[in-house]
């Protein structure tokens, strides 16, 4: 992990922007409300940015003729979402306070919102991070863990970025809230055994075996739109959408876990709120480092 010399601080606003928080709140309320699943799309554009050289929102950034970005990246590319509320709430903040609040702080605070406004925990972002003025989309074709990586794989994904076993379980739960395309899916229902039948066949209606690859299915087919526990509880009747989800329970070290949290939504709830604390701690660019864009898909 990355450290700097000057720390992330809770209040790091508080006398040079000090409503750029009720700012995006209110933003991400707006968003959220308009569409649920942007909830989702907003808080998975935090963690493919902090996996990726850490939260210096490197994600954000458009390829020009001179520069190659993260989206086209294989995990990002038709994929990745959320970027038009990102430059809507931008544009607000600059009103505010020109040329005081980064990218990537915007996107660490949607994030949390986003996971508050569909009724899951709330956690304190630290802020200070500042604006990468590069990309890298290689890491991001390898770092980001695929929907295709069996327990092991998970596990050393998640471990390269300083996460435990524990921490990945609970970050996964994520998936209590979006929607997967089709073809990250479709091998597991046509082809995979530990897969409830019913459940395999109700979803062949909408991703074909050829076909329909951006057909949308709800990560948690029980409250998709609530940021809850339910997607453990599916886990146990072999109702995870993808090939990934349902690793955590399969016979394996991290069933212990997920029966914890399907049990316990007060013991995930907190999980996940720390370990998003972390994860927004993931190698920021703080002090003199990087810069504070002004449009975020572009650098100054």
């Amino acid at each position: 992990m990355g450290t700097t010399s000057a720390k992330l601080s809770s209040n790091f606003y508080a006398r040079t922007c000090p409503n750029v928080l009720s700012t995006i709140r209110m933003a991400v309320k707006s968003a959220v409300n308009n569409e649920a699943r942007m909830g989702a799309s907003l808080l998975r554009l935090h963690f493919h940015d902090c996996f990726v050289q850490g939260c210096d929102g490197s994600v954000l950034l458009d390829d020009t003729s001179t520069f190659t970005g993260e989206k086209t990246a294989f995990p990002n590319a038709n994929s990745l979402r959320g970027f038009d509320v990102i430059d809507t709430i931008k544009s607000q903040v600059e009103n505010l306070c020109p040329g005081v609040v980064s990218c990537a702080d915007i996107v660490a605070v949607a994030a949390r919102d986003s996971v508050v406004a569909l009724g899951g925990p709330s956690w304190t972002v630290q802020l200070g991070r500042r604006d990468s003025t590069t990309a890298n989309i290689s890491a991001a074709n390898s770092d980001l863990p695929a929907q295709t990586l069996d327990l092991s794989g998970l596990i050393t994904s998640f471990s390269n970025q300083g996460f435990t076993t524990n921490e990945m379980v609970t970050l996964s739960g994520a998936h209590t809230i979006g929607q997967a395309r089709c073809t990250k899916f479709r091998t597991r229902i046509y082809n995979e055994t530990n897969i409830d039948s019913c459940f395999a066949k109700s979803l062949e209606a909408n991703c074909p075996s050829t076909g329909g690859d951006d057909n949308l299915s709800n990560l948690d087919v029980t409250t998709p739109n609530t940021f809850d526990n339910t997607y453990f509880k599916s886990l146990q009747i072999k109702k995870g959408l993808l090939h990934s989800d349902q690793q955590l329970f399969n016979g394996g070290s991290t069933d212990l876990q997920v029966n914890c949290y399907s049990s316990n939504p007060g013991s995930f709830r907190n999980d996940f709120a720390n370990a998003m604390v972390k994860m927004g701690n993931l190698s920021p660019l703080t002090g003199s480092r990087g810069q504070i864009r002004t449009n975020c898909r572009t650098i100054n």
